[in-house]
């Protein structure tokens, strides 16, 4: 079995795992349909039907100005990562299905440029590598803008970029600002926002004279979940919807949020596509119809990230600045 298709079968039974916790603890949403759950009074779909998705019709207009090669192919290939990470994309009850907000997101554009999404998978830096070949058209899976990224790709943007601070349920630590950091060993992912912003305040932290942060790196969430539920982290900085999500079903705490770009600026979620390929255009063009006529934040909603809804898809708005050195 290649490393793909492990890390793949992991995902599954992690994400299993979860659902099954969440059917223990919080009972069904709506009255007894069992791929349906509830928590904190926010119902998720789970089921691989998704009778629940949003749907909206073609827009001629915007579905002009796909690429002429798209257009003819009829398809939408969109990549993403997938894993026990609900809500963003994970599992359905049936071990096979991807659901979740991302996933969504990718249909109802797919919807208004009138192509069929083909859903392809991979790991975070595999996402880059379908891009960057040409193997996959867009990219939606909670990625955030950098100045960095822009350089290679372009963006447009469906979603704020919040990020939380997970720890063990039996935790006591308390968190005031990024000095609370300093000394603990806190997981994140390779080469995501969320690594970058730890590392600019460790840097911080360390010209101050305080002790240095230790980072563990992780990719797949089956072995952080594991990290953090066993103690060998103090905490876990990840994608706020999922870290909400996580501390509902198992008890975990999320104890505080920030932007994704901390008080730098308001960091941003979007669509990727490979550098002046021509499809961006028309990606924001359908993310904003979306947004003016009510079927985004209907999605949003659905996943209970209505918090994070914007109100305008910008290409390649400012992002992240560029890791120093």
């Amino acid at each position: 079995m290649s490393l793909a298709s492990r890390r793949g079968r992991t995902s599954a039974l992690i994400a299993v795992t979860l659902l099954s916790l969440l059917a223990g603890a919080c009972g069904n949403g709506d009255g007894g349909t069992s791929d349906t759950r509830s928590v904190n009074g926010q119902s998720y779909d789970l089921s691989p039907q998704q009778s629940g998705r949003v749907h909206v019709d073609k827009v001629d207009s915007i579905a002009a100005q796909v690429p002429q090669a798209i257009r003819d192919r009829g398809t939408l290939v969109v990549t993403g990562t997938i894993g026990a990470t609900p809500p963003l994309g994970f599992y359905a009850t049936d071990d096979r299905t991807i659901v979740g907000s991302e996933v969504d997101i990718s249909w109802l554009i797919g919807d208004i440029l009138g192509l069929k999404v083909e859903r392809r998978n991979g790991d975070w830096a595999q996402n880059f590598v379908k891009i960057d070949s040409g193997e996959a058209d867009l990219f939606v899976s909670n990625a955030t803008v950098t100045e960095e990224r822009k350089e290679k790709y372009d963006f447009a943007t469906y979603r704020l970029d919040n990020i939380a601070l997970e720890v063990p349920k039996d935790s006591t630590w308390t968190y005031q600002d990024r000095k609370s950091l300093a000394g603990m060993k806190i997981g994140v992912g390779s080469g995501t926002n969320q690594e970058q912003l730890l590392v600019a305040w460790n840097d911080q932290n360390v010209a101050e004279g305080l002790p240095k942060l230790d980072l563990a790196y992780y990719q797949q969430p089956s072995d952080y979940y594991l990290a953090l539920s066993s103690g060998r982290i103090d905490g876990f900085v990840g994608p706020n919807p999922a870290a909400q999500y996580h501390s509902a079903t198992t008890g975990a705490k999320v104890l505080t949020t920030w932007s994704g770009a901390g008080d730098a600026l308001r960091a941003e979620i979007a669509a990727m596509t490979r550098k002046d390929n021509g499809l961006i255009g028309a990606v924001r063009a359908a993310i904003q119809y979306a947004i003016d006529h009510g079927s985004y934040r209907k999605v949003l909603d659905r996943w209970g990230l209505g918090g994070e809804a914007v109100q305008q898809s910008r290409i390649n708005p400012p992002g992240l600045p560029k890791k120093k050195g």
